[in-house]
């Protein structure tokens, strides 16, 4: 009978945000990283279909990392928001399992994704003669595809699972949205077997990964030693040091909450490592990855100009 008491009753989400004045900033400052990163990856999106300078293999994965990062932070949010706003924490069965799924598919797609983008700068830097047979638009597209299929198929089964569990006790997630690591600690069985089919899911998501686009860095990083200008090696490295930076941001914590045992996790630091993965990531991608590239810039310089143009005449 638990088993009926879990498929009809809410969750509470505690959230990050206390009802103080610094509650209030902080409430403010996640409200305005929201609007800069649906409007920094919008445009991005929209530049990549305008320009055709940008219909590469580089920028179409860049698309859907910017298109993954929309969805991934109006997942999660706009219901912080309503929260904050209506003072009423509680989610449905149905919308925790729906943040569960959502997230969890965007989070397993970007790991895979950001691993196929590092594939493609070191195919581009390491093989550039091969890089169109290599990183041809099939390729690309079978990436991207491979990327959203693999997410969602891993998503699906741990979604299912986590929601089968039986919740008999309190069924406040200490937490600003429904995440597995959160509801496992809610659950009143032994979730040992399941945790470690979550630690099998890390390494294929986020171990696996990692190591391959540090090994690519690692590899771009030697050819670009060998290049004779200087101004060369000087803006590989910049680049290479500040994608490394927001890689680092988006799978250390994500690593460190994910493949750690249950009676490990501390609420307020779970709750503190996810803003990395889930707020802070998605509005630097856009940054780092595209709008301080030549090509991003100079096919933005021409969209202002032509809408301006297209108003004046």
């Amino acid at each position: 009978m638990p088993h009926n008491h879990t498929f009809s009753s809410d969750f509470i989400l505690l959230g990050l945000f206390s009802s103080s004045q610094k509650g209030l900033i902080f409430f403010s400052f996640i409200v305005i990283i929201f609007i800069l990163t649906v409007t920094e990856n919008s445009v991005m999106i929209l530049l990549i279909h305008r320009e055709s300078r940008l219909h590469t293999p580089m920028y179409f994965l860049l698309s859907h990392l910017s298109f993954m990062d929309i969805l991934h932070i109006s997942n999660i949010v706009p219901k912080m928001i309503t929260d904050f706003l209506s003072g009423n924490k509680a989610i449905s069965f149905a919308g925790c399992g729906f943040q569960i799924f959502l997230s969890l598919t965007l989070l397993g797609g970007e790991c895979l994704l950001l691993a196929a983008m590092s594939y493609d700068r070191y195919v581009a830097i390491c093989h550039p003669l091969r890089y169109p047979i290599l990183m041809n638009d099939y390729v690309s597209i079978l990436m991207a595809g491979g990327s959203w299929l693999i997410g969602t198929v891993n998503s699906i089964v741990h979604t299912v699972y986590t929601l089968h569990l039986p919740f008999c006790g309190s069924r406040a997630i200490d937490h600003f949205f429904c995440e597995v690591p959160a509801m496992l600690v809610l659950s009143c069985v032994d979730t040992t077997h399941y945790e470690r089919g979550v630690y099998v899911s890390g390494i294929i998501f986020l171990l696996v990964p990692f190591s391959l686009i540090f090994a690519s860095y690692v590899q771009i990083l030697l050819t670009v030693l060998q290049m004779k200008s200087s101004e060369s090696r000087k803006k590989s490295f910049s680049t290479c040091f500040f994608h490394m930076i927001v890689v680092i941001m988006y799978y250390g914590p994500f690593i460190f909450t994910y493949m750690r045992p249950k009676k490990y996790h501390i609420p307020g630091q779970d709750k503190f490592l996810a803003i990395f993965y889930t707020i802070l990531t998605p509005s630097f991608n856009p940054i780092i990855y595209s709008i301080r590239n030549k090509d991003v810039l100079e096919a933005m310089k021409n969209m202002i100009k032509s809408n301006f143009l297209h108003k004046n005449f």
